[in-house]
């Protein structure tokens, strides 16, 4: 039987028999790069919803979508990392990763959504002082997997937008 026990900052902890420890990260795909958020923020994944366009508000809130009722603000992730629109948007719609905050529900829209994934906590890095601008502030850190890294998306930072 595992033990398991929470940690926003880095996924779910679990205690495994060998009592090693590994994380629980839900990935997705932006830009062919490999995110992940710890799975007990992530509420639920969605289908493109169609939005409502919010005039003046930043250029990375793609607009307003309805959940059953609630009003959810959607982020456009591509646009919040500093990557170019999506060059197909009519036949490649963005995916919701609808997540908890501090101070709501919001929608991140993201090109591609993968899977729940454990990864060991001793493959756990931060981010080398190399990395700049908006990756180093929104990157909490990497994750060394088997032919792929894992960037931690620091979900708090990645919803925070100022009007640009």
């Amino acid at each position: 039987m595992e033990a398991t026990r929470s940690s926003r900052s880095r996924g779910a902890e679990v205690l495994t028999s060998d009592k090693t420890r590994q994380r629980q990260f839900c990935t997705f795909y932006v830009e062919g790069l490999c995110f992940g958020i710890g799975v007990r923020e992530v509420q639920e994944v969605i289908r493109y919803q169609e939005m409502t366009r919010v005039p003046l508000a930043a250029s990375v809130v793609r607009g307003l979508i309805n959940l059953r009722g609630q009003i959810v603000t959607a982020i456009d992730l591509r646009r919040r990392l500093g990557l170019a629109d999506r060059a197909d948007a009519a036949e490649s719609l963005p995916m919701n990763l609808v997540v908890r905050t501090d101070d709501g529900v919001v929608s991140l829209l993201v090109d591609e959504i993968g899977e729940v994934v454990e990864v060991d906590e001793d493959s756990f890095e931060r981010p080398p002082p190399t990395l700049e601008g908006v990756a180093r502030e929104l990157v909490r850190g990497v994750y060394k997997r088997e032919g792929s890294l894992l960037l931690v998306l620091d979900t708090a930072r990645a919803v925070s937008v100022t009007r640009s």
